[in-house]
């Protein structure tokens, strides 16, 4: 039943991470990209829309990791699966989102949205 919880763990980490994004560019008063753009994740969403979808994206996180089991951050199976779930969020948001914003290019200016 642990790799179940730590699987949830991953996912919260996940959503944690994908949270991050949306809400900051929303905060800032940024356009970015979302799944409710046109086309679904390449164009545009409000600001607002971005702050609503990261939000969202917390309460999700928080649902997974802290009423799934009985989350320890001193544990290491299940601080290392959040762990994971945020890095491989990042990673994948970052070489989604880079190709909008210039970050797969070494050296690249990112554009202003």
């Amino acid at each position: 039943m642990s790799w179940l919880y730590d699987l949830s763990y991953l996912f919260g980490g996940a959503f944690l991470a994908n949270g991050v994004p949306h809400f900051v560019a929303g905060v800032m008063g940024r356009s970015f990209q979302s799944p409710f753009a046109k086309p679904p994740g390449e164009g545009l969403s409000s600001s607002t829309v971005n702050v609503g979808w990261g939000f969202l994206n917390f309460v999700v996180a928080y649902l997974l990791i802290a009423h799934v089991g009985t989350f320890d951050i001193r544990a290491v199976d299940q601080a290392g699966a959040a762990g994971l779930g945020v890095l491989l969020m990042g990673l994948l948001s970052a070489r989604l989102f880079g190709r909008f914003h210039g970050g797969d290019l070494a050296g690249a200016t990112p554009s202003r949205g």
